[in-house]
């Protein structure tokens, strides 16, 4: 292994990352965007907004489909008489 005089031998090489050897030192780059609704909370309510509509999905589904499963929706019927006075002149 022949080398120039000056040349740094790669294990003592700044520009070494795990055995690979780099032109540049790695950079981590922030970029912003201009879109609304990109950060964590945006993300949080476009889910809960999709959550929402498959939940009223699935809930008028429910009421169409469920009496064909045995899920009874209409109210108990029973017969109230009460005497009604009425105080007309």
């Amino acid at each position: 292994m022949f080398r120039s005089v000056g040349q740094v031998p790669p294990i003592f090489r700044r520009d070494r990352l795990n055995d690979v050897i780099l032109l540049e030192l790695p950079v981590i780059s922030c970029k912003k965007t201009d879109k609304a609704g990109e950060g964590f909370v945006g993300r949080i309510l476009k889910w809960l907004i999709y959550l929402a509509i498959i939940g009223a999905v699935a809930l008028v589904a429910y009421a169409y489909v469920g009496p064909f499963f045995g899920a009874d929706f209409s109210p108990p019927q029973t017969e109230i008489r009460q005497p009604v006075t009425l105080d007309a002149d």
